[in-house]
């Protein structure tokens, strides 16, 4: 954990979240800048400072937030309509939190 990481102080309730779902690898909340009717943030536990960050005995993280962002698409009601998972990648890519999160990005009525 990063002492001055915002997602590490979520992580360990520094700073007050409402968790959708958490385990003891992740914790899902809502993105407090929702760019859909649905924007939620998946975040392992472990500080990873980016996806360039990602070490090899880090697959497994990787593998399971994509694991809870599919089973929180269903349980959000946006597995069948269609969502996003995204990545941003340093700053040039849009990364603003430099805690490694998945972005799952649905619900829009088309």
């Amino acid at each position: 954990m990063s002492d001055d990481c915002l997602f590490c102080k979520i992580v360990k309730r520094e700073v007050e979240s409402r968790f959708l779902f958490e385990d003891d690898i992740c914790v899902v909340f809502k993105d407090i800048h929702p760019a859909a009717p649905v924007h939620l943030l998946i975040v392992p536990k472990k500080h990873i400072r980016s996806v360039n960050d990602l070490i090899s005995e880090e697959e497994s993280i990787v593998s399971h937030l994509f694991m809870v962002a599919r089973d929180m698409a269903k349980e959000q009601g946006v597995d069948q309509s269609g969502y996003k998972l995204l990545f941003n990648v340093e700053k040039g890519g849009g990364q603003v939190i430099f805690h490694l999160h998945l972005h799952l990005i649905g619900g829009w009525k088309r």
